[in-house]
C-alpha cells in the first residue's frame, strides 16, 4: 500500500511538472495565423463589442481590465499575462487572434463558444485598447 501511494505520488509530480514546462515554453504562432490580418476595423463599437465578450468570457482570468487579475487567476497554473504590457501588445493581431481561439493549457480554446470570426476580432481590438 505504500509503495502505491509513493507511486501515485511520483505520477502526479510527473504530471503536474510536464504541465508546467509545457505552459512556460513561448507559445509558438503558425506563422500564416501570425500574418493574418484584423478584417474589423477599429472601432467604438468594434472595442465596446469586444469588452462585452470580454466581461463574458476573458475576466474572470484575465481581470477587469486585463492585468491578468482575475477571480480564477489565483486556480491557474500559469499566471495569466498583463494584456496592458509591451509584450503582450507587441503580438500581431493574428497571433492574438489565433490564442484566442486555439487555447493552450490553462487558456481554453473558444473557437467553439465565439463561433463568428469577426467577434474574435473585437476582442483582439479591445484587447489592444488595454495597453497603458
Amino acid at each position: 500500500m505504500k509503495k502505491l501511494s509513493v507511486l501515485s505520488l511520483i505520477v502526479i509530480f510527473i504530471i503536474t511538472a510536464s504541465f508546467t514546462l509545457i505552459q512556460n515554453k513561448p507559445w509558438a504562432v503558425p506563422a500564416d495565423k501570425a500574418k493574418a490580418v484584423n478584417t474589423v476595423k477599429t472601432s467604438a463599437t468594434s472595442i465596446a463589442d469586444g469588452k462585452a465578450l470580454w466581461s463574458t468570457h476573458c475576466a474572470s482570468c484575465h481581470g477587469k481590465t486585463g492585468l491578468g487579475d482575475g477571480a480564477k487567476a489565483t486556480t491557474l497554473n500559469t499566471a495569466p499575462p498583463d494584456f496592458s504590457k509591451a509584450g503582450f501588445q507587441g503580438q500581431t493581431d493574428g497571433s492574438i487572434f489565433y490564442k484566442t481561439s486555439e487555447g493552450r493549457g490553462d487558456m481554453p480554446s473558444f473557437k467553439k463558444k465565439i463561433t463568428d470570426a469577426d467577434d474574435i476580432w473585437n476582442l483582439v481590438n479591445y484587447m489592444r485598447s488595454l495597453k497603458k
